[in-house]
């Protein structure tokens, strides 16, 4: 049988840390948005960004979820996601993006 506390205090902590970025992406910059009742969490670090999608999804919609990952880099960064440079899926995605100078 597991001990409670510390069982409990493990349980916790991991409920706390919600999304994380990758390591090389430690602190970057971190927006949180909600759409088609889904939440997201990007991060930006220079001309890096990973997204991540929260919560669960259902056979047959990857697809459309990998698009809205997509659509919320030029959104909610203000720059251009190249194309070439994403991977990852549904769950979360990384990638480079190209910022207009100014």
């Amino acid at each position: 049988m597991v001990p409670r506390a510390p069982f409990l205090c493990l349980m916790l902590l991991l409920a706390a840390c919600g999304a994380q970025p990758a390591p090389h992406m430690f602190g970057a910059e971190r927006i949180e948005t909600r759409r088609d009742g889904r939440d997201y969490v990007l991060f930006r670090k220079g001309n890096q960004v990973e997204i991540i999608r929260l919560g669960w999804a259902g056979r047959g919609e990857h697809q459309a979820i990998r698009a809205t990952m997509a659509g919320l880099v030029p959104e909610l960064t203000g720059c251009t996601l190249v194309p070439a440079t994403l991977q990852g899926d549904s769950g979360e995605m990384r990638g480079r993006i190209s910022c207009p100078r100014g």
